[in-house]
């Protein structure tokens, strides 16, 4: 017999044996992987199956949340398992958190706003300058008319929406007005949601006044919910499966501001005469849109620069 045709015929007992030692070898390394012992595991991934406790007591912006009550308690255990699940994303928000809460929490304070709306900030938009479907935009998601309503310059050159400190006081604005209104921290977060009108009219129309008694939308139903999910994983992040150490926290950047009252023609020129580069003036400064600045009469620009040195970990 030619060794081709003897070949041909062992060719599917070769086939079979082989893949008789490819399960051999998978069904090895899962036994070794099995017998080792607990302290030899990862320890900084969550069960993949367990529950949360929730707390007896909570309270969102100094308002109690009545979790007493099934439907609420729901709610809760929802956005918790929803948020406390979706790992890199819930991670990486904490991850940013302490930078971005540096220019936030001042802001707040300054206002008036209650501490925990920084937790908005992270719901809407995981900390990131993105753009929604609706096209709101920013940190804050602010859409172009309610931007223009409360000071921002929006516009092809400059979208203030993008400006952290700037977007953040617009916010402070809504919530006030919303707040001043409604006279409940929980309703004002929920209009920031649904707009005054909407949840207006259906509290009209349900005779209430109390978030947690209004049937609404999916959407505005599990907003404050979710708000309060980020507050409970961001203040105890171990109680949820989240590791994280002091030096896991993106660091604080020191910087300084350049006033520019008139415009710059070419922002890659500026910012090597500032001892940086276009892309780290960019990341500062996402609100300049194009690669150069116009004039604008009467109005000084504040361009965020990272002191020198900054750049370097560490």
């Amino acid at each position: 017999m030619s060794q081709d045709r003897l070949i041909f015929k062992l060719r599917p007992f070769l086939c079979f044996t082989g893949a008789l030692l490819v399960v051999g070898l998978l069904f090895s390394t899962l036994s070794f992987t099995g017998n080792q012992s607990s302290t030899s595991m990862p320890s900084r991934m969550p069960s993949m199956n367990q529950s949360f406790s929730l707390p007896e007591k909570l309270d969102f912006a100094g308002e109690a949340v009545p979790l007493g009550n099934f439907d609420t308690r729901e709610s809760l255990d929802k956005e918790m398992l929803v948020n406390g699940y979706w790992h890199s994303r819930t991670l990486m928000v904490l991850k940013k958190s302490k930078r971005y809460f540096e220019t936030i929490e001042p802001i707040l304070k300054k206002y008036g706003v209650p501490d925990d709306f920084k937790y908005l900030a992270m719901a809407e938009s995981g900390l990131e300058n993105v753009v929604s479907p609706a096209k709101a935009v920013g940190v804050w998601q602010i859409l172009e008319s309610t931007a223009k309503e409360y000071g921002l310059e929006v516009n092809t050159l400059v979208d203030e929406r993008y400006d952290l400190a700037k977007s953040t006081e617009a916010a402070c604005k809504y919530l006030l007005e919303s707040y001043h209104k409604y006279g409940s921290w929980t309703i004002a977060a929920a209009t920031y949601n649904a707009g005054r009108g909407g949840l207006e009219n259906q509290m009209n129309k349900q005779k209430t006044s109390n978030y947690y008694d209004l049937l609404l939308n999916d959407e505005t139903a599990r907003y404050v919910f979710r708000l309060i999910a980020h507050k409970l994983i961001t203040e105890n992040p171990s109680d949820y499966g989240f590791q994280i150490e002091d030096n896991d926290y993106y660091p604080l950047i020191a910087t300084h501001e350049v006033a520019v009252d008139k415009g710059i023609e070419n922002i890659a020129d500026f910012a090597l005469e500032h001892a940086t580069n276009y892309k780290i003036i960019k990341q500062f400064n996402p609100w300049l849109r194009q690669n150069y600045l116009p004039d604008h009469p009467n109005k000084v620009y504040r361009i965020v620069i990272p002191d020198e040195g900054e750049r370097i970990i560490q």
